[in-house]
Formats: structure tokens, C-alpha cells, sequence
């Protein structure tokens, strides 16, 4: 097929036929319902997660370097302390997880040991080590997991190995692998490099006239003298055949036909060329930054459907959040049966004003009554007349508005609501991305709080606004809680810990961490400020 500039040759994972397509054209409704769409709140029917329509495939990176550090080297192993078989079965010999293992949070992508500090032993520690050998206790498990809300699929494994270092199996697989693509591509190419110097040559010599008897090896005759030369007999040539091909040079052929092999021969070392150094950069390891032995990067596909939590918007910054996804008999439906596959507030239209996407709605009710596909420019949009001549033409109401009825009684509405088709995309804030829990975690080094924020795994902050709500209500004993205990309270922390785990419960709550900051804080500016304990004993 000839192609010329402008023509779409191949389309990404959000375009479609070369133009830009994130989204799905969805029949919605503008009515309030049961105020699951109050405060921009969508209401989505089943059918759109049962279609797939908006589900998502989104590829993870985790990625774990293996450093040599002051204790000794870190090792990329299988063989990990403490840990059972069941947890180890889809990593590979080398300690990496295979391609196509269904992974799910807490599962091993890969092993990783680190060397401990040396540590006193007791003798019943000493003994264990003298029976069962020193590997279990001189290291200590810092494999590569799943972290919380992810499951998929491991789809790809990228190993990088320090330039010098001996590759482990798994690296000198991935490699072989990489070298076998490197060559099929060289492979192509070069086809691709003969046949158009073919077709060249082919283009010069057809409707000529042959001036000598064509042969092969074998003496068979390819060609009579005299023979008008057609394109289906030089079809049956290859190029050695071709080069002998003799016509009346009365216009230059013999160059023509050494120019195009050069040209060929030129391109052939080119390609040539840029294999060998590929294949050279393959073997010859990677440049990883200071103290980094080995690197492995995993990507892992992970699935997701459209779920109640998730972020939606059309294309006039009218986003919001789906709130229930309601089944298919339970939506609204059209006076022919059809129910709507989204509901949306109408009371998200006046006030911000961005009345396009009701004209949006009129207009792709019609068009896609009509089978029409309408591009319709920023400045130079559809007129209301325009709109409502299309919806005329569709023999549909030209208010835009429609009869309902309620999916669950079948009774029509009071009042007619505006249907059509919105263009509604599938934001990048997904529900599952952000769902977050935390019972014990990390701890700020010099407040002793928890950390904020899921990706350091921390608590919700209770902030000063949150404590006020507290004290409006009284609530004494959840307001001390949350400011010892269940904050920077160091000793009260591990206590209530003791209880919880021993089944008990009481609260004995200490002094917060935070007061000791205070304290210090107002010694540096040379005041002297002591706690007073009841026993008479000072505490700085």
C-alpha cells in the first residue's frame, strides 16, 4: 500500500485512526437520583464495567539494586532465610520472578540478601550456628515485594550487571533474547534493503529489449535475444540474474545498475554496522551508578475496572466521582427500552456555566441517531439551529429531552430529562491507588509521629481542627488517644501494645514525645524550663 505524508500508518494505545481517543461515548441522563449524584457525584450502570468499556491496564515499575556495602556484598539469590518454599515458587534460580507469574501484595519479585553487623551471640544462638552453618544468621532478607493495592501480571524483567562482573543465568538469558531480536531486526532490514534495490534495477530495465541470450549455471535459458522484457518474467529473477541482463546502452544503464548496487552495498555495511554495535553494547554490561553491583527492574500489568471511588470528567471540566454502580435494570431507561448508562447532576451546569456539554449531549444524541461522525471546532462549534435541525432529521424531540422512566418501579418521571451522548474519560485518579491503611509503621526520627502519606506508609493526620471537634464533643478519652498512644507517646505506644496483644485493655497513657521537643526547644533559647514530677524529682 502507498503511503504519502499525513496518512495514518499505526495507531498508539490512545488514538484511533491517527486522532486522540481516551475516552467512550456513554448515553447519559441529566437528573438527580436518589442523591447518589449530589456534589458532582456520577451514577455508572453495570453494563459499562461488564463491557470492559472503562477498564485500564497500567504497567508498575518496582525496581531493587544490589550495592556493596561496608558489611560485605548484597546478593540477588534464591536463597533467602526464613522464608518457605510456597513464597519462593515463581522466582527463578537466579532469584527473579518469571515472566507471566500472577503476583499479588506481600508475593517476592526478588530475593535479596544484605550481610548483617556482627552481633553478640548468646550460646543457644552460637549452637544453632554451629549445627545448621552461618548463612541464616549473618543475613537478612531485603527482597523486592509486592507492595499493598497492586495484583497483576509480570509481564517484563529488565537485569542490569555491572561492566566486568560475571551475569548471572537469568542476565545471560534476558541477553540472548535481546541479541536475537537485535539480529531478526538486521534480518528485515536487510530484506528490505534487497528488494528495493530489485525493484530499482527492475524499473530501468522494464520494456527493453534483451540483446543477448539470458542463462543461469546450469546453461537453462532465462531469456531470448531480442525479448521485450516485461515485469512478471523479471519478477522470476534474483539479482544475480538481474545483473546480467544485457540492453542496448544507449542511455546510460550500466551506471545506473553499478550506482544502485553501491548504493545497496553502502546501506548493507550501514546496517552491519549499527548490529554489531548493538549487540557489542548487549555483552558488554551496563553503567550503574557508584557502589551498584546489579540492578533488576520488574514491571508488573495490573488491571482495572471502573469502580465506585474512581474520577471521571467529560470535556468540559466537569469531572466527579463515580459514586454506586447500579445494575443495567435498575438505570433509567428511554421510552424504547434503552436504559442510560450514566446519570449526572444537572445542578453541575448552571453555575460554572460550561453549557457545552449539554449542547455536546444534544448533538450526540443525534449524530449517533444519524450515524454521523462531527468534528466540532473550539470557536466554531455547532450552532443551536444547526443542532436542532440534526435532531429534527434523527426524528427526535428538538428540546433535547425525553420521557424516562425509573428502572425499578417503571413508572415515567415527573418531569422530561435532557439524554444524549457525552464523551466521558477515565481519570488517572483511581480509587485503588489511593485506598490506604495503616495500624503500626514508620515513625518521624525526632517528633516520634507517624509519617504522613501512603507511599511512606503512614497515618492520618489529626490536625488541630480534628481536636476541636473532639473537644466540641467531649470525647475525652478518643482525643487523649489519638494525642499519646496513638501518636508520639513512646512508652504509652509500646504498652497498649503489650495489652492489645496479651488481650487486656486498659490505657496508661505517658508523656508525648512532642512536649520533650517543646522543652528542648525553649532550653535553646536559653530558658530554663523543667517538668516537675510529683515524686519531687526534676525531669528535663
Amino acid at each position: 500500500q502507498r503511503v504519502v505524508q499525513g496518512d495514518v500508518v499505526a495507531d498508539g494505545s490512545a488514538t484511533d485512526q491517527g486522532e486522540l481517543a481516551l475516552g467512550r461515548n456513554v448515553l447519559v441522563g441529566f437528573m438527580p437520583w436518589g442523591g447518589y449524584n449530589f456534589e458532582d457525584a456520577i451514577l455508572v450502570s453495570e453494563r459499562l464495567v461488564k463491557d470492559d468499556r472503562y477498564t485500564s491496564i497500567h504497567i508498575e515499575e518496582f525496581e531493587i539494586q544490589a550495592r556493596d556495602t561496608k558489611l560485605g556484598k548484597e546478593d540477588i539469590t534464591r536463597d533467602i532465610p526464613n522464608v518457605s518454599d510456597e513464597a519462593l515458587k515463581d522466582l527463578d534460580e537466579s532469584g527473579i520472578v518469571r515472566i507471566g507469574a500472577k503476583v499479588k501484595a506481600g508475593d517476592i519479585l526478588v530475593g535479596k540478601i544484605t550481610p548483617k553487623g556482627e552481633t553478640q551471640l548468646t550460646p543457644e544462638e552460637k549452637l544453632l550456628r554451629a549445627i545448621f552453618g552461618e548463612k541464616a544468621g549473618d543475613v537478612r532478607d531485603t527482597s523486592l515485594t509486592v507492595p499493598p493495592g497492586i495484583e497483576g501480571t509480570v509481564v517484563d524483567v529488565k537485569v542490569f550487571s555491572r561492566r566486568g562482573i560475571d551475569k548471572d543465568e537469568r542476565a545471560k538469558s534476558i541477553e540472548e533474547e535481546e541479541v536475537g531480536l537485535v539480529e531478526k531486526d538486521f534480518q528485515d532490514e536487510s530484506v528490505i534493503v534487497e528488494m528495493e534495490r530489485d525493484q530499482k534495477l527492475k524499473n530501468l530495465l522494464v520494456g527493453k529489449n534483451l540483446v543477448q541470450e539470458l542463462v543461469d549455471e546450469t546453461k537453462q535459458v532465462l531469456g531470448r535475444k531480442g525479448q521485450k522484457i516485461e515485469r512478471g518474467w523479471l519478477d522470476g529473477l534474483d539479482w544475480d540474474a538481474l545483473t546480467k541482463v544485457k540492453v542496448k546502452e544507449d542511455d546510460g544503464l550500466g551506471g545506473a545498475v553499478r550506482k544502485i548496487a553501491e548504493k545497496a552495498e553502502e546501506e548493507a555495511e550501514i546496517l552491519k554496522t549499527i548490529r554489531e554495535e548493538k549487540v557489542a553494547r548487549l555483552r558488554r554490561g551496563d553503567d550503574l551508578p557508584p557502589g551498584v553491583i546489579k540492578m533488576v527492574k520488574v514491571y508488573v500489568a495490573v488491571k482495572r475496572k471502573l469502580s465506585v471511588g474512581d474520577k471521571m470528567a467529560g470535556r468540559h471540566g466537569n469531572k466527579g466521582v463515580v459514586s454506586r454502580i447500579l445494575p443495567e435494570e435498575d438505570m433509567p431507561y428511554l421510552p424504547d427500552g434503552t436504559p442510560v448508562e450514566m446519570v449526572l447532576n444537572p445542578l453541575g451546569v448552571p453555575s460554572r456555566m460550561n453549557v457545552g456539554q449539554i449542547l455536546e449531549t444534544h448533538l450526540g444524541w443525534a449524530a449517533r441517531a444519524l450515524g454521523l461522525w462531527i468534528a466540532s471546532p473550539v470557536f466554531d462549534g455547532a450552532t443551536e439551529g444547526e443542532i436542532k435541525t440534526l435532531l429534527r432529521e434523527a426524528k427526535l424531540p428538538t428540546s433535547g429531552k425525553t420521557l424516562l422512566y425509573d428502572g425499578r418501579t417503571g413508572k415515567p418521571f415527573h418531569q422530561e430529562v435532557t439524554v444524549g451522548q457525552i464523551y466521558m474519560l477515565k481519570l488517572a485518579h483511581l480509587v485503588d491507588d489511593k485506598m490506604h491503611a495503616r495500624s503500626i509503621g514508620p515513625y518521624s526520627l525526632v517528633t516520634q509521629q507517624p509519617l504522613g502519606g501512603k507511599a511512606q506508609f503512614g497515618g492520618q493526620r489529626f490536625g488541630e481542627m480534628e481536636v476541636w471537634a473532639l473537644e466540641a464533643y467531649g470525647s475525652a478519652h478518643t482525643l487523649q488517644e489519638m494525642l499519646t498512644v496513638k501518636s508520639d507517646d513512646v512508652e504509652g505506644r509500646n504498652r497498649i501494645y503489650e495489652a492489645i496483644v496479651k488481650g487486656e485493655n486498659f490505657l496508661e497513657p505517658g508523656t508525648p514525645e512532642s512536649f520533650n521537643v517543646l522543652v528542648k526547644e525553649l532550653q535553646s533559647l536559653a530558658l530554663d524550663v523543667e517538668l516537675i514530677q510529683r515524686n519531687g524529682k526534676g525531669k528535663a
